[in-house]
């Protein structure tokens, strides 16, 4: 489960042809293809990634042949094969990932073929090679199975082009070099706020949950703690507004709660179960916080199709 010797190096090894086919992991590492046996991303924050293997893992994946939608690694029980966790930027072969595409690195792509089901999956009829592709872009999302993923678009690289360099902090400074600004990025592992918006929403609701009416004192001096939820999502690929008209006070279970869908708002702004369709409670307000209603809409939206 650990890398072996071969050290890291970019682009097709001599010898290997894109449509080339390999018979398992040992022989993709003999062929320098991919050098972490049983992951399916080779690469480390240090020195970033130089290939993944899909593997039909994460079902929020996509494969349109030139343009991949591939979900990171991590938050999966061994046992049953489901997500129980969340995905982090900080785990070492998604943060590879985000250090080549902040450096332009290319990327391996091997497909799994013939792929198992169940909690263990099998290439029972070995690898292809699918040429080299760059990351073009990632974001952080609630997936599926209700828990945050990492994802990465992916996208194939013409032969002779090369891969550009691109920064991936939205606050980079113009005095650093693009893996400074990767690194900080990955060590925050959170996209970047307004934190002004959050703590006027706070302020405005003395960090008293909007939904469940709970105040959290977590000092003896009586200090409360609040969290600040985005109605619609923002970021990619959902684009909500960092804007006071699209955030909630609540508290941390509720705001766990709220980004998976699991309460939702009605255009009456009443709290009702995401999964069951029950009203929960009435959202609380205070004067000067306006909901915006097309943000409760998006939010709504964007679990219509839940499997239950």
């Amino acid at each position: 489960m650990t890398a072996r010797s071969k050290s890291v190096s970019f682009g097709t090894p001599d010898g290997v042809t894109e449509g080339d086919w390999f018979k398992s992991h040992a022989d993709l590492y003999d062929h320098g293809l991919h050098r972490f046996s049983g992951r399916g991303i080779s690469g480390t924050e240090k020195t970033g990634a130089d290939s993944i293997v899909l593997s039909g893992g994460y079902i929020d994946d996509r494969d349109e042949g030139d343009v991949i939608v591939y979900t990171g690694e991590g938050g999966r029980d061994r046992h049953s094969g489901r997500m129980n966790a969340d995905q982090s930027l900080g785990d070492s072969g998604n943060a590879a990932l985000v250090i080549s595409q902040a450096l332009g690195h290319s990327v391996r792509v091997i497909e799994g073929l013939g792929i198992t089901k169940g909690k263990r999956r099998r290439a029972t009829k070995g690898y292809v090679y699918r040429g080299l592709f760059r990351v073009a872009e990632h974001w952080m999302t609630v997936g599926q199975e209700g828990f945050r993923i990492c994802q990465f678009k992916l996208r194939k690289i013409e032969p002779g082009q090369l891969p550009p360099p691109q920064p991936v902090d939205p606050l980079a400074g113009t005095e650093t070099t693009f893996e400074e600004q990767a690194r900080r990025y990955i060590s925050q592992d959170r996209l970047v706020r307004d934190s002004r918006v959050a703590s006027a929403v706070k302020r405005m609701h003395y960090n008293t949950c909007q939904i469940c009416r709970a105040r959290l004192i977590v000092s003896p001096e009586g200090e409360a703690y609040s969290e600040a939820a985005h109605i619609q999502a923002v970021g990619k690929p959902h684009h909500g507004a960092d804007r006071i008209e699209n955030m909630l006070c609540l508290c941390p279970t509720c705001h766990a709660l709220f980004d998976r869908g699991a309460l939702q708002l009605t255009d009456d702004l009443d709290v009702i179960n995401g999964i069951t369709g029950q009203f929960r409670a009435a959202l609380a307000q205070v004067k000067g916080h306006n909901i915006g209603i097309e943000f409760a809409r998006k939010h709504r939206e964007r679990w219509a199709d839940r499997l239950l």
